[in-house]
């Protein structure tokens, strides 16, 4: 078995139950076997202590697999039942395919209520002859240690007695060892290796990983669970959870490059997230550490900026809050040059501005020091989407110099600035005169007005948008606003109300224009299309810092 893929699986697998929790959670009963009202449990993982603090990834589901299919079976709606109950067990097979093992009889009789996945080392043995050989740890608990081991003996005598591998007993400070070898390589290659340690059960890719696992056992400043930025990231997230995510961001990216960097003794950027059930979905609660700037910073809103009421009920996706300008200068300054996170926001900037022929972070950020709503819209003919961008006057910004000098740079590329009567207001539109030629027999050419941007000056607001149509739907006072649809109230409720503003995408809708136009959610649609066939919206609400560590929560809206 190629570990590297099955790792990988296997974790998508284990935030899939996650969401196949979600799914159900608008049918589920109060006597959910998971008491929803409390949103999960309280336990951190256990296995984190057989995990080295400078792992890059560890996945952790800190319930039963099966109580997670018993809310399936608590829904009201049969033919969603039937659905639930059958995506995980085509999950099921699609795991154990390749082991000639069957879940009910082997394995469910003895599974616990944890399951740990972690890539505990990028280069295991450190030996540049035989490349980069990341270690793998999978720590499952067991309700019954006995059956535990009876199924490892079981598992591993059939594959010897077939002759597909070699079992090789080991006695490692006390801890039984069970290091499965392929025959049939002079080498004697490991295939994988396994033990029995309390009530845990270890499957790694190599028996150097387990002895690992239990030197960190034994040497508490080496694991995980005794490293002080995990156990700081984990004071600050203190609602019940269904699982645990924790990435340190310089090695995670250097694993999914497959390439080894230097282990150091102190992580710099790690984040924790534990996830929660909440009505409707999933919450996410994040623990970011190693970005610079204030150790504590409340968060700045209590309510949803005014902003927020010029977006049509129609938008695929919004960033609102305040102050644009010192938001962008706190990322930028926190963030090191060569971090994994400050590359994506770089290029995620660098692919809006460039159609515009504009420096974001010079020609806008500056002057938005008030509250601030970024939209995108679909165009009703299914044309590309309109952008609508609205921002707040402050007393300290002169936006008419402002305007003035974007009507410059309009001008500067052939469009003509004139003003235009719209739903009562006076707007101001960019356009270029074009020749189009008529598809009828005639083949008669005519002008038509391409247009680039419209602006108007609304109460004490400034709004952007990318066509009439657009801006039309802004300002009009008929048409339905996001902020007071049913699902965006019901989003906000599930968030804390004291945050720095949302991000939020309806992915139902947005999803074949997002993939189509931003690479990088390609790559993620590809990456995790199965957990998100189900998700209707997300929505990030950042909540300022707590002792140096910044917190946010994701809200994941899987309901009907």
């Amino acid at each position: 078995m190629k570990f590297r893929p099955f790792f990988i699986t296997l974790t998508l697998s284990v935030i899939l139950l996650l969401s196949l929790a979600g799914g159900s959670l608008s049918w589920i009963l109060r006597e959910s076997p998971l008491n929803l009202l409390q949103g999960g449990v309280t336990k951190e993982p256990t296995a984190a202590i057989f995990v080295p603090k400078q792992a890059p990834v560890m996945v952790s589901l800190l319930v039963n697999p099966d109580r997670l299919d018993s809310l399936a079976r608590l829904i009201a709606s049969p033919q969603n039942r039937r659905r639930s109950h059958q995506e995980l067990l085509t999950l099921e097979k699609t795991l154990l395919a390749k082991t000639g093992l069957d879940y009910q009889t082997q394995i469910q009789p003895w599974l616990g209520e944890e399951i740990t996945l972690a890539v505990t080392s990028l280069d295991f043995d450190h030996d540049p002859d035989n490349g980069v050989k990341p270690g793998y740890l999978l720590a499952v608990s067991t309700k019954d240690q006995q059956l535990a081991k009876e199924f490892l003996q079981t598992a591993y005598s059939k594959e010897a007695i077939a002759g597909t591998s070699d079992l090789i007993f080991e006695s490692y400070k006390g801890v039984n060892l069970i290091n499965q070898r392929n025959p049939n390589l002079t080498q004697n290659t490991p295939l994988s290796a396994s033990s029995v340690v309390g009530n845990m059960v270890l499957f790694a890719n190599d028996p150097a990983v387990l002895r690992q696992a239990i030197n960190n056992v034994q040497v508490p400043d080496l694991n995980l669970k005794n490293a002080t930025g995990y156990q700081d990231a984990l004071k600050t997230i203190t609602d019940p959870k269904i699982g645990l995510v924790y990435t340190n961001f310089p090695a995670l990216s250097a694993w999914l490059a497959n390439l080894p960097i230097p282990e150091l003794p102190e992580i710099t950027q790690t984040l924790t997230i534990a996830f929660s059930i909440k009505s409707e979905g999933l919450v996410a609660q994040t623990a970011l550490i190693g970005v610079s700037g204030e150790r504590d910073r409340l968060p700045a809103l209590s309510a949803p900026v005014g902003a927020l009421a010029y977006l049509p009920a129609t938008t695929l996706l919004t960033a609102t809050g305040t102050d644009l300008n010192q938001l962008w200068q706190q990322i930028e300054t926190g963030l090191d040059i060569d971090s994994p996170l400050q590359q994506v926001l770089n290029r995620s900037i660098s692919y809006l501005q460039e159609p515009l022929g504009l420096n974001l972070t010079k020609d806008v950020f500056p002057w938005v020091q008030g509250e601030f709503s970024l939209g995108l819209v679909p165009d009703h003919d299914g044309g590309e989407p309109d952008w609508i961008f609205v921002a707040q006057k402050v007393p300290d910004v002169d936006i008419n110099e402002v305007l003035k000098q974007f009507d410059e740079l309009a001008e500067s590329k052939g469009y003509s600035a004139g003003n235009l009567s719209l739903s009562g207001q006076t707007v101001t539109v960019w356009t270029k005169l074009r020749t189009a030629v008529k598809t009828d027999k005639n083949s008669l050419a005519r002008l038509e007005a391409q247009v680039s941007g419209v602006y108007g000056e609304i109460d004490d607001y400034v709004i952007f948008s990318t066509s009439v149509e657009a801006m039309s739907q802004a300002i009009s006072s008929d048409s339905l606003k996001l902020v007071n649809t049913e699902e965006f109230q019901n989003i906000i409720a599930g968030l804390s109300p004291e945050n720095d503003g949302y991000f939020y995408v309806n992915w139902q809708e947005s999803e074949p224009i997002l993939t189509k136009k931003l690479p990088i959610a390609r790559v993620v649609e590809f990456g995790v299309k199965p957990l998100l066939k189900n998700l209707r919206s997300f929505t990030l609400s950042s909540e300022g810092s707590e002792q140096g560590i910044r917190r946010a929560t994701i809200f994941f809206n899987v309901g009907v």
